[in-house]
């Protein structure tokens, strides 16, 4: 079976962030090989977090109609809602493994999407958390 890839909002950032060379090149690799292959994952928080960071947080900021097209072209990937049972299980990640509130609801997202692979710069490398496996992809 392939692994099922969840994309946290630093890969998506990186992909677009021209600053960074290595960190883009390999960012843009795991967001077109999982397209290709049809096997990540995203949550409407990612692509809120996306939205925010690129337009108003990085060096070289993205024009708001640049990274709305951005946005748009990630419509076929698999997007998890952020719902009444994500928040709940969040909170019981973030109490259980103590960790932020918004890093526990990326995870719930990725348990949600059936995900057992995260990538994310922001996480315990290696860690397993209910069956998703953390990947900081730039180590």
């Amino acid at each position: 079976m392939k692994d099922k890839c969840f994309i946290d909002t630093n890969i998506l950032v990186y992909a677009n962030d021209r600053s960074v060379k290595a960190k883009s090149e390999k960012a843009k690799k795991i967001l077109l090989d999982g397209i290709r292959e049809g096997n990540i994952a995203l949550s409407t928080q990612v692509l809120g977090e996306f939205y925010v960071t690129v337009t108003q947080k990085i060096k070289v900021k993205l024009p708001v109609d640049t990274a709305t097209k951005e946005i748009r072209l990630l419509a076929a990937v698999e997007t998890a809602e952020i719902d009444y049972h994500s928040v709940l299980q969040a909170v019981d990640i973030a109490v259980q493994y103590r960790l932020s509130y918004w890093d526990s609801l990326i995870i719930a997202s990725a348990l949600k999407t059936r995900c057992n692979i995260l990538y994310s710069e922001d996480l315990h490398h290696g860690q397993t958390i209910g069956g998703v496996t953390l990947v900081n992809p730039f180590l």
